[in-house]
């Protein structure tokens, strides 16, 4: 692995004993290209209710529950305190946004990675902090060969989204009780990779945005791709590096 595809950073996480058994996937930016259509439709709704948000705000907000991120600048901009309710009526109008664009293609890389991790033993979890139906029924057409629908946790699933470790310990329960030692998290986004290494798991990131490198290695990546096709093509040194932890 050259200097170029990938970089480490020192974390708490790289001390400790692993035996991995599990991956945890993000979806948005890591299974799909889709995080350029999340940042129009969030423009789009934002802007219908008075709210100012930008492409880099979509970024810098990916991963959080949706209803969170809206209740978040609701209160920041136009002084309102949303009810969890409010803000699920206005994140619908987001959905319905994006749900009017093009489907977002899979990464190159995706499959053959899944089929490695699989080949290797190890079982697949997807972690979103998505909320729409039809994306989480996309993932379960999709990559129903190495998931099942019961190992995908949603923002349904937890009450704290990322940068909450909970959403990654609720993956690793629903994968098969597995503990953080026993998982590897997949993130592109800074709000994820530190919910990935507070939970406690060895931390992929995958710098699929625009953000500088030191932005994902600083919130506890382990080590950073520039694409998910070379995570795929370093997998089996990535597990073998680790075993020998």
């Amino acid at each position: 692995m050259s200097s170029q595809s990938l970089q480490n950073t020192p974390s708490s996480s790289t001390i400790t004993l692993r035996v991995p058994q599990v991956v945890l996937f993000d979806m948005d930016g890591v299974l799909y290209d889709s995080m350029p259509n999340h940042g129009v439709a969030w423009q789009r709704a934002m802007k219908e209710f008075g709210i100012h948000f930008t492409l880099e705000d979509s970024y810098a907000t990916e991963g959080a529950r949706g209803v969170d991120t809206i209740r978040k600048y609701a209160k920041a901009q136009l002084g309102k305190d949303l009810s969890e309710g409010e803000a699920q009526r206005m994140y619908d109008v987001k959905a319905h946004y994006f749900h009017e664009m093009p489907e977002a293609k899979v990464f190159d890389g995706v499959i053959d990675l899944m089929q490695k991790i699989k080949a290797s033993g190890l079982k697949i979890g997807i972690v979103t902090g998505s909320a729409q139906l039809p994306l989480i029924e996309r993932v379960t057409r999709d990559f129903g060969d190495f998931v099942s629908a019961d190992q995908i946790t949603t923002a349904y699933d937890v009450k704290r989204g990322k940068p909450n470790p909970d959403p990654y310990l609720m993956g690793l329960q629903k994968a098969g009780n597995y503990s953080p030692t026993e998982g590897i998290v997949v993130e592109n986004a800074p709000l994820g990779v530190h919910a990935g290494a507070a939970a406690g798991c060895y931390t992929v990131a995958i710098n699929s945005g625009p953000l500088d490198d030191s932005v994902l290695l600083n919130e506890g990546a382990d080590i950073l791709f520039p694409t998910i096709r070379e995570f795929a093509d370093n997998w089996e040194r990535v597990l073998d590096s680790l075993s020998k932890r």
